[in-house]
């Protein structure tokens, strides 16, 4: 769209530029067909676009791709975008705030990427709304005021360095691209934009506790020219966390690369299962297919001969009726980076199913419970269930929750009905346990 149409299609419209909102439209065709290009569409991918206007970057995408998503919060302009795509199904059009838009509706999308010439007044908490851990997005093409995109990849020890920096490089890798002036947009800001692309990090640090990490970064640059040991705290002794890192005992945060602050975090974390995805010398009971034990053996020799031997599985649900999934980590020995039940475990040689169930709460979940998981399944072992007896349980929890991130990489409650589409679009997004108890649920 060249600038005259956008501005005839904000008067069509009947929208006046709000400079609260932080409406600057891109009226350079060129730029927005770039900008598209940046995000190396197939035809098999779906986009999410937030922010898109009068649709100057739309167009370049429709009939692209196989879903376009566009989330726009003027209500005036979406029901424009409506009109405006009202014959095309594969556009879906979301008259919403980026800032609170339900990102776990996406997930059912994937393979799914992100675009947004995003306002000025609210870009950064659109990027945590939609972009934070965990996210479906494989890929992130986003615009934003200069000085915001310098301190998404700023480097430690430059003034732009801080909290925005560290939280979103421990997640994406940042590339600046270019440098937008303002010429570009209707009307004119008096800053100049940039556009960056974002790709997921998926090596180079060790397994963390994100939310701990979020804790202590936002400790250490609340006075960011004061000396980090004053600002985090009471832990392990400074001087070995310091030695360890190879810094002075007199750092300040801003000092710090992104996996010493990881490294910091670890140093912090006191649960015991931290570097622990799973203990091969675990002893399991093997039983026959009457669930009867027949001998013992390492979790290692179960797995590796496939012994058949016992599980639990616990489904947690909230005070919304949303289950719990969890991201297993990468290195797990089985299924690692699917998404699974909410809890999960076998059972100790000796342990009752109930008394595992409860242990893996509090073991992987941090949930301790004086109320019994009501067991709703039975499930016989097989290929899916990893040569499993299988008893599946639930039970409702709305405070806190605490995972190891050696087992655990995220966790997100999910209203069932999208768990349910979700599956039907991917099912090898999830552990093959999963679907067994999936399947015993829904047709309870």
């Amino acid at each position: 769209m060249t600038g005259r149409e956008i501005r005839e299609a904000l008067i069509h419209a009947g929208v006046m530029p709000s400079k609260q909102l932080g409406q600057n439209f891109l009226i350079d065709p060129n730029m927005a067909r770039w900008i598209v290009s940046q995000l190396e569409i197939t035809a098999g991918d779906a986009v999410v676009e937030v922010g898109p206007g009068t649709g100057s970057l739309s167009e370049h995408l429709v009939g692209k791709v196989r879903k376009l998503i566009l989330i726009e919060f003027d209500a005036r302009l979406a029901e424009a975008l409506k009109h405006r795509f009202r014959d095309d199904p594969s556009v879906e059009v979301h008259h919403a705030d980026g800032v609170k838009f339900d990102g776990r509706q996406l997930f059912k999308h994937r393979p799914l990427k992100f675009l947004g010439n995003l306002p000025y007044s609210c870009g950064g908490a659109i990027l945590k709304n939609l972009l934070s851990r965990p996210h479906p997005f494989e890929r992130a093409v986003i615009m934003l005021q200069k000085e915001v995109i310098d301190r998404l990849g700023a480097a430690p020890g430059t003034k732009d360095y801080g909290i925005l920096s560290l939280r979103t490089q421990a997640n994406w890798e940042v590339k600046s691209l270019r440098t937008v002036p303002p010429e570009a947009f209707y009307p004119q800001p008096k800053i100049d934009s940039s556009v960056a692309v974002l790709t997921p990090r998926t090596s180079g640090l060790p397994t963390f506790d994100y939310r701990l990490f979020d804790e202590l970064i936002r400790r250490g640059f609340a006075q960011r020219r004061k000396q980090l040991k004053k600002q985090l705290p009471e832990g392990p002794q400074w001087e070995d966390i310091t030695a360890g890192l190879g810094v002075t005992a007199t750092v300040r945060g801003e000092e710090l690369t992104l996996a010493q602050w990881v490294d910091l975090t670890r140093a912090y974390d006191p649960h015991p299962l931290k570097d622990l995805p799973q203990k091969s010398g675990e002893i399991f009971d093997v039983v026959d297919t009457d669930d009867q034990v027949t001998g013992t053996a390492t979790r290692a020799e179960v797995h590796a001969q496939r012994l058949t031997h016992r599980a639990v599985h616990v489904f947690v649900f909230n005070k919304r009726g949303d289950l719990l999934l969890q991201k297993r980590s990468l290195l797990k020995d089985m299924c690692p980076g699917l998404w699974d039940s909410s809890v999960s475990g076998h059972l100790d040689s000796g342990e009752s199913y109930e008394t595992a169930a409860i242990r893996e709460l509090e073991e992987e979940m941090g949930i301790t419970t004086e109320t019994v998981p009501e067991e709703i399944a039975r499930i016989a072992p097989g290929v899916e269930t990893g040569w499993e007896h299988v008893r599946l349980y639930r039970i409702r929890h709305d405070g806190a929750l605490r995972f190891p991130a050696a087992e655990v990489d995220a966790v997100m409650w999910f209203p069932l009905a999208e768990i349910a589409a979700w599956i039907a679009a991917h099912p090898a997004d999830f552990a093959p346990g999963f679907m067994e108890c999936w399947k015993k649920f829904t047709a309870l």
